[in-house]
């Protein structure tokens, strides 16, 4: 695909409230995003063979992002830092690190969470008591998602 072309879908991005565009063929792989504030532009040649997928493509409209914790809720967030799964204990025998109600210590383990086999320790930043326990124990979570809700002591 040529510059002329990309420019041509990108036009048609911008004349529409389309927000997010997709293009793949067994020789690139063209996306194209774009958002309250700046517009984002992949463009990448796959590095594994593919195989040609439908001949018109696909459009999707990507909903804005919803925030994780409501506004009304009382207390602080503590999110993931990173990407991997979500451990309440350090083993499935043991108890978990912490409870809701539970005052936590500046430092204290509040869970695990392991990415590539690695086990991450999530600690306490501050003195607080846990409010909810946002996550189920071995569920996958995203880095910036809510793992607990604490309230500051």
């Amino acid at each position: 695909m040529d510059i002329k072309e990309i420019k041509s879908l990108i036009k048609m991005v911008m004349e529409t409230d389309i927000s997010e565009f997709e293009l793949e063929n067994s020789e690139e792989k063209i996306k194209i995003k774009r958002g309250s504030t700046q517009e984002i532009i992949h463009y990448q040649t796959p590095q594994q063979i593919m195989f040609p997928q439908a001949s018109a493509p696909q459009i999707t409209e990507v909903p804005a992002a919803v925030v994780q914790a409501p506004a009304e809720e009382k207390g602080e967030s503590v999110t993931s830092p990173i990407v991997g799964t979500f451990y309440r204990a350090p083993a499935p025998d043991s108890p978990p690190y912490v409870e809701v109600g539970q005052i936590v210590e500046k430092g204290q383990v509040f869970c695990i969470v392991e990415a590539m086999k690695l086990m991450n320790e999530i600690e306490a930043e501050y003195r607080c008591t846990i409010l909810k326990i946002c996550k189920e124990n071995a569920q996958p979570v995203e880095f910036g998602d809510v793992l607990f809700v604490v309230e500051p002591i």
